[in-house]
């Protein structure tokens, strides 16, 4: 019996309110292989992968924190996708209505999407065909960096990583009761053991409280003296970032390209991607007639998992610095605000807060969640797009006994991001998305040859003038 941590909790109950599981595309050379071989493929798979064999299971009255339980891999978790046409266009349009659907963790946290014989696909010669494969997983289940890693398990043959193993359950009443039975009296249980303990956190959530203040006094005073950067400003939100409400729907484009397109000498792809999304997005505002005077980036950095924690990581808002006009000085600007958010993100006295979260009673985490006001725009905003950037390693992935091509990722949209990018590398590919709402951006085919004319000028630019130095 293993407890969510305070923050997959967080997580968990966010998924009652808003969109937010993780999409991860993976592409295929399609080998023929019929649906039901590739789902029984993935049932074999499934049994050694001990992520993908438990399910939440929630406590009496949220008494204590919902628990990890086992559960077995059923058919419905695999989704032939045979009715639509096979085109890549049309497999794009359909990704899009999936980012709108949303797991119910309680049953069970992940499913896998399956488009076969796909036309026109990127990087494709013509007449080949590509199997398309999209994981969703729930956000309580994995960040980023993990549910990579849980990709990879599913599409590989190597062994998934041993600190997944310790969310196997056993004992007499995994092997004696049926499930339903079993849930049930393992939720008992989990309220009947935390009830008494509640008290205990209230003092320690006062105790840690205390030690947050002083080490936000400690942060200040690093700051101060010039040892820290200063923490980062809030904006304006721009039109990029709605009115408050919800997302209208969800459209996303694909823009696949080779490795060394993006590659240049002294900045990484992520700050190549950024620059190039700084310069698309200032020339798309302008031209619906927006004065761009800054804009910034929520850039999700990984941290070490905490013990039992499945989602670390801190959201960077990273200055786009659309006042250097020039791609060299722009992309010099963005790389060193990067590592100035990195620097402050990863001072140690910034866990503070963390530690105080980690020992909240589940009933005033549980409150603060579900009351929290996500459906308003505020006045200052911390970004007015993510950019979530992941290398998923390299490209031994097999689905169907076809090799993989490229992948893809898709941040979730929120009442106050309505455009978040993916920047995603297997192998020698890297794939820059666009997830947008329709309502805020109408023209993404525009915005997407923006960002693709953007991705080149940069990383030519760059190269041109670190040749010249």
């Amino acid at each position: 019996m293993k407890s969510l941590a305070a923050r997959d909790a967080t997580m968990y109950w966010l998924s009652a309110r808003t969109r937010n599981d993780l999409f991860l595309l993976y592409c295929f050379a399609d080998t023929g292989r019929e649906a039901g071989e590739l789902r029984a493929a993935v049932a074999n798979r499934v049994v050694d992968i001990p992520d993908l064999l438990i399910h939440v299971l929630d406590t009496p009255a949220n008494i204590a924190y919902p628990i990890w339980a086992t559960c077995e891999f059923t058919n419905e978790q695999f989704v032939d996708h045979h009715h639509v046409e096979a085109t890549w266009a049309n497999v794009t349009a359909a990704v899009g209505d999936l980012l709108g659907t949303g797991l119910n963790a309680n049953d069970r946290p992940w499913r896998l999407h399956v488009f076969r014989n796909i036309r026109d696909v990127p990087g494709f010669a013509t007449g080949e065909s590509a199997l398309v494969a999209v994981l969703q997983l729930s956000h309580a289940l994995a960040d980023g960096r993990r549910a990579a890693a849980i990709a990879r398990a599913l599409f590989c043959g190597s062994e998934f990583p041993a600190s997944a193993a310790s969310n196997r359950s056993g004992g007499l009443v995994d092997r004696f009761l049926p499930r339903d039975l079993r849930d049930a009296v393992t939720s008992a249980l989990a309220a009947t053991v935390a009830l008494p303990g509640i008290p205990i956190g209230m003092a320690r959530t006062v105790v840690r409280g205390l030690a947050a203040a002083r080490a936000q006094r400690g942060l200040a005073e690093l700051t101060a003296a010039g040892e820290l950067p200063p923490p980062a400003p809030d904006v304006e939100p721009t039109a990029l970032n709605g009115t408050g409400a919800p997302p209208a729907g969800h459209i996303v484009r694909m823009l696949v390209c080779d490795k060394n397109r993006l590659r240049v000498s002294d900045h990484s792809i992520t700050v190549v991607a950024l620059t190039a999304i700084s310069f698309a997005l200032e020339t798309y505002l302008s031209g619906r007639g927006a004065a761009v005077a800054d804009l910034r980036a929520q850039v999700p950095m990984a941290m070490v998992i905490a013990a039992g924690g499945r989602n670390s990581y801190r959201d960077l808002s990273v200055d786009l610095a659309v006042a250097a006009p020039l791609p060299r000085a722009r992309a010099d600007r963005i790389a060193a605000d990067l590592a100035a958010r990195r620097t402050r993100a990863a001072h140690p006295l910034q866990a503070a807060q963390d530690s105080v979260t980690a020992v909240l009673p589940a009933p005033l985490l549980h409150h603060d969640v579900t009351h929290a006001p996500i459906d308003t725009l505020p006045e200052r905003v911390s970004g007015h797009t993510v950019v979530s950037s992941v290398d998923r390693g390299p490209a031994d992935l097999r689905f169907g006994s076809g090799t993989a091509r490229f992948t893809a990722g898709f941040p979730a949209l929120g009442t106050v991001m309505h455009l978040t990018h993916g920047i995603h590398g297997l192998g020698d590919t890297v794939t820059v998305s666009i997830h947008a709402d329709p309502a805020v951006l109408p023209d993404i085919d525009h915005y997407a040859d923006l960002l693709e004319s953007a991705l080149d000028e940069v990383a030519c630019a760059l190269r041109e003038s670190g040749a010249a130095g």
